[in-house]
């Protein structure tokens, strides 16, 4: 277990949503937190303007939703969980996720983590002219490396020096996007987006990587989710923990994202609850959500909780899922891969982003009243993306 020697705060915090939400198509006041720094689109003018449904996502949604012109990004995500003990991370960006402000600049990156400890941390960029992708459904071709679906099967490829992985990926929960799947930082005219999509919140993923002259085949538990947005990411969020994971029947999505000082620290939560395939809760507004045994992390010095809790909360009845971290199998400073010009343009800002990767145990526990009447118990894998300064 990776653990840092610095203590941050012992004690458990938590954080709930007002009840503030505007049901989709609504004539009520848009969702926006309490002081408006934030809004997740949910109105009727919001899902007309994007061409989508309130409740079903469509193909095209998980095409390319937004330009690559400085200032655009965009990146498709995958994950899996193996059964041979080894996690794969594969992602296809348009430029580098640091470096948003830049033209095109197409990257694949691969992280493999094997359960002999090996871990592998592969990037490949390439030029302009190496990247395509449809409009009209994913399919994302980056040189020879391929990320192509439908919303139910996937099939992608990629290579990065010694590291080769060849993945098919079939979805059994469906498609589904926080409301629209469009969250709006600032005022209305003024608004920048982050957009998120889960394309396939859990599937089957069959595996094989190599290494080298290598050669593992393996299956497991997959993900697979889409994001995008029109300003850098961290002009907009100072933080945020991300997890999915899959237990027993359940499914779960959450995150809990921190806005930056320009807006106010206001936060957000996401959050999807399916079993058996369907959803059966995704109301953030009933979500709670805590973190425990909060530390500073050796390497990257922002503050990393060993436990992140969300619980949900609807009438008699409780979910709690409970992320404990048991290992962290990434630490990345993102001035680290910057150019030198660029590394030191950075620091004389005070930019000190990173972001982490964690592997450990979640647990699903199911409440009615005070007798818990489920419990299931797993692996995932959960991050956190720290753009800000470490806040006290």
């Amino acid at each position: 277990m990776i653990r840092s020697a610095k203590p941050v705060s012992p004690r458990c915090v938590s954080v709930s949503r007002p009840d503030d939400k505007a049901t989709p198509g609504a004539a009520g006041p848009m969702h926006r937190s309490k002081n408006g720094h934030l809004r997740l689109a949910d109105r009727r003018a919001d899902y007309d303007r994007f061409g989508i449904s309130a409740v079903d996502v469509a193909e095209f949604e998980d095409g390319q939703r937004i330009g690559t012109e400085r200032g655009r990004y965009e990146w498709w995500y995958f994950d899996a969980h193996l059964d041979d003990g080894a996690t794969v991370v594969v992602v296809f960006f348009t430029k580098p996720n640091v470096s948003p402000n830049s033209p095109l600049a197409p990257r694949v990156t691969i992280n493999l983590t094997l359960a002999d400890g090996r871990s592998f941390v592969k990037f490949l960029d390439t030029k302009p002219e190496l990247f395509d992708a449809s409009k009209s459904t994913c399919d994302v071709r980056i040189g020879t490396n391929r990320f192509v679906g439908d919303l139910n099967r996937y099939h992608i490829t990629a290579t990065i020096e010694e590291i080769s992985v060849d993945i098919e990926f079939t979805g059994d929960v469906p498609a589904w996007r926080p409301k629209s799947g469009h969250l709006y930082f600032g005022t209305v005219g003024q608004e920048k987006l982050f957009a998120w999509l889960p394309s396939v919140p859990h599937g089957l993923a069959n595996v094989r990587y190599t290494i080298g002259d290598e050669e593992h085949r393996a299956s497991g538990s997959g993900y697979h989710d889409h994001n995008w947005g029109d300003v850098p990411m961290q002009t907009l969020m100072h933080n945020w923990y991300w997890a999915r994971a899959s237990v027993g029947p359940y499914t779960v999505i959450a995150s809990y994202i921190t806005a930056t000082a320009a807006y106010g620290y206001e936060t957000q939560i996401v959050y999807m609850l399916a079993k058996d395939g369907k959803i059966i809760a995704d109301d953030d507004a009933k979500v709670s959500f805590e973190m425990d045994r909060v530390a500073t992390d050796s390497k990257t010095g922002k503050p990393v909780a060993d436990l992140t809790r969300y619980t949900y909360h609807d009438a008699n009845t409780r979910y709690v899922v409970s992320f404990e971290r048991e290992k962290t199998i990434l630490q990345a400073i993102f001035t680290d891969r910057m150019p030198l010009l660029k590394r030191i343009v950075a620091r004389l800002i005070g930019f000190d982003g990173a972001y982490h990767r964690f592997t450990g145990k979640v647990t699903i526990e199911k409440f009615e009243g005070e007798a818990r009447t489920e419990t299931f118990e797993d692996q995932a894998i959960w991050e956190l993306m720290y753009f800000g300064k470490a806040r006290r």
